[in-house]
């Protein structure tokens, strides 16, 4: 298991924007090998004392924070998907008005390590 994970700022005004982008995206991702995927819309993120979430992404007026993630197989699907997909015509699709600022995206893949579910 191979896992994409993202810490965004996105505007609030943008949220049903950014929303129905994501979902078009899980389209095209899941046919290049994604097995799961989730965007998660800011409702409890308290300030730290050292750093948060917020200073992350040097969160402005108006926004909120996004904590996503991609699951895939396997390093190899996941990074050969990333060309095909940027490459594939849907994208193009998804629209081209930024919602975001990418400079503040925080972005890493991880191995998993633990990984639990309730029977």
């Amino acid at each position: 298991m191979y896992i994409s994970g993202f810490v965004l700022a996105v505007p609030e005004r943008n949220k049903e924007a950014f929303r129905k982008v994501s979902e078009g995206w899980w389209e095209i991702a899941k046919d290049y090998g994604a097995l799961e995927h989730a965007e998660n819309w800011e409702s409890d993120v308290p300030d730290g004392e050292r750093t948060d979430f917020r200073r992350a992404v040097d969160l402005q007026e108006g926004e909120k924070v996004v904590f996503s993630w991609v699951i895939w197989p396997d390093k190899e699907t996941a990074d050969a998907s990333h060309e095909r997909m940027t490459a594939d015509p849907r994208m193009a699709k998804l629209g081209d008005e930024p919602l975001l600022d990418p400079k503040r995206m925080i972005y890493g893949n991880f191995e998993s390590l633990v990984r639990k579910k309730r029977d």
